[in-house]
């Protein structure tokens, strides 16, 4: 029977290099990728999987991710003990152990791949959108900063507020979600790419223990799920939604999310979902300007409204409740996975969102060269 099994096994454990191979092969033409895989049959594949799961209310990722943990640690313990009790066998178990680790870890692996991992090496949201993507000034960071400030101070004052003057959503985090597909049918009409019926992104029921890991959001290519972290501020929700939803399109690269996400909800025709993307947005241009000129950091930010301040200052203290190890662990983890897929720059990678920012302000202002 062994020997009937062996040919299969290694098969299933080939696939890894397959798509190794294939990855790499992708990297190589990228116009392929764009025209045969993200615009056709991942286009297909993630709307199918995800009007499926779309149907139901809660996370199919969020179950099956906490049965795997379950199962996996179920399957250690069961291991270890045949192990102990089989002292004479105790080599044929550990091989047989390892092999199957291993056909487990080629099949999702190639499965990653196929139904998601290509479109890391998919064209760039800058060429599709004709965007010019060029160095950072200060100059020009400090008119991208001012810019954004006033258009935050003016959203501000048409949100709502919480008892502490924080901004809030009403009808809770559910009903920021559910409006979530609205920015993109919006901003579809001028990038049909950005288009396509997905289901709705979805609340995690344990959204605390992604906030522990830093994370606000996860896309889950096996179930074609946006999950959001609902316990963050409100503030953040609209953005982070958005920014999950540009996964689930097919733009896996961080920091092209990111700007999709900016481009999304300010195209949105609801409030809460403008000054989300336009605060997340002045969040990364300001530190990237603080990390140029300090003085005008400082400068600028006395700009901000007495909203932004209690809502920026929200979001802060959320951030220090659940640092720890484990957040750092989780960076340190999702820095390697970014680097594993064709983003060298780790999580550093994020940052390259105001490049896209710049390109996008100077082509909405018409202006060329350096911002005036």
């Amino acid at each position: 029977m062994l020997r009937k099994k062996k040919p299969g096994i290694i098969y299933l454990v080939l696939l890894f290099p397959l798509a190794l191979t294939v990855a790499y092969l992708a990297s190589r033409f990228p116009d392929a990728v764009e025209l045969y895989y993200s615009r056709y049959l991942y286009r297909f594949l993630s709307q199918a999987i995800s009007s499926a799961t779309g149907i139901l209310p809660f996370s199919v990722a969020e179950v099956m991710v906490v049965l795997v943990v379950i199962l996996t640690a179920a399957g250690v313990v069961y291991g270890a003990v045949r192990l102990i009790k089989s002292p004479g066998k105790r080599m044929i178990l550990l091989i047989r152990q390892l092999a199957t680790l291993a056909v487990a870890a080629s099949v999702v692996y190639f499965s990653f791949i196929a139904v998601w991992g290509l479109n890391y090496h998919r064209v760039s949201i800058a060429s599709i959108a004709n965007l010019e993507v060029r160095a950072v000034s200060v100059e020009e960071l400090e008119v991208l900063c001012r810019y954004l400030i006033e258009r935050a101070n003016g959203l501000r004052e048409l949100v709502k507020e919480d008892q502490n003057g924080v901004m809030v959503s009403p009808e809770g985090s559910s009903d920021m979600l559910k409006r979530a597909y609205k920015g993109y049918q919006a901003a579809a009409i001028i990038y049909p790419e950005l288009g396509g019926r997905y289901g709705r992104p979805k609340g995690v029921m344990l959204s605390k223990v992604l906030s522990y890991q830093g994370i606000g959001g996860i896309y889950f290519p096996f179930t074609g799920e946006a999950n959001v972290n609902i316990s963050e501020p409100h503030f953040m929700i609209p953005f982070t939604a958005s920014h999950e939803m540009a996964h689930q399109r097919g733009f896996a690269r961080e920091d092209e999310a990111n700007y999709i996400g900016y481009l999304a909800s300010i195209m949105h025709s609801d409030p809460d979902f403008r000054y989300s993307g336009t605060m997340v947005a002045l969040q990364y241009s300001m530190n990237a300007l603080a990390r140029q000129d300090r003085e005008r950091y400082n400068s600028l930010k006395g700009e901000y409204s007495d909203g932004m301040v209690r809502d920026f200052n929200a979001w802060n203290e959320h951030c220090r409740k659940y640092e720890g190890f484990v957040r750092e662990t989780t960076d340190r983890i999702n820095d390697a996975y970014l680097q594993a897929n064709a983003q060298s720059d780790g999580i550093q990678s994020y940052g390259r969102m105001v490049d896209l920012l710049l390109a996008h302000y100077r082509d909405v202002t018409k202006v060329s060269g350096s911002v005036q």
